[in-house]
């Protein structure tokens, strides 16, 4: 991990999805943050922590030990750096088991230059890609 002595902490410092399967998670997981220049940074029996240099986000076992449900209404949004990575995050997560939530395009209705695609995990968790792009752009 890195050292953030001398940066400002970002407003999040994680945020943890609820997963049954840890090992089908990774799946899922390693490959869309890829796309999106995330790896896994730590790993323990009940989940795996993702980011760039500090685990951001965590697929993991709830610690209640309850079984993990996807909640209405909640989703997890990732920066892209443009549009085909969008587009990569989009694919990568149907190959590797996840579900189509909204296909790579614009979102004039969330903002003009909202470029986005969404996904469910395969434990229905909804999960975001999103860049700006000028609205000339229709990648």
């Amino acid at each position: 991990m890195a050292d953030a002595s001398g940066t400002r902490p970002p407003l999040v410092s994680h945020v943890s999805v609820g997963v049954t399967d840890v090992h089908r998670a990774g799946l899922f997981y390693d490959a869309v943050l890829a796309t999106v220049g995330a790896r896994r940074i730590m790993e323990h029996g009940a989940g795996i922590g993702y980011g760039r240099t500090f685990p951001e986000f965590w697929a993991a076992q709830p610690h209640d030990g309850r079984r993990a449900a996807a909640g209405n209404g909640t989703h997890v949004c990732f920066n892209a750096p443009d549009a085909a990575a969008v587009a990569a995050f989009h694919a990568a997560g149907l190959t590797a088991g996840g579900f189509d939530d909204g296909a790579p395009g614009p979102r004039p209705e969330y903002a003009p230059g909202y470029y986005a695609a969404f996904l469910r995990d395969p434990d229905g968790n909804k999960v975001e890609a999103m860049c700006w792009i000028a609205s000339s752009d229709r990648a």
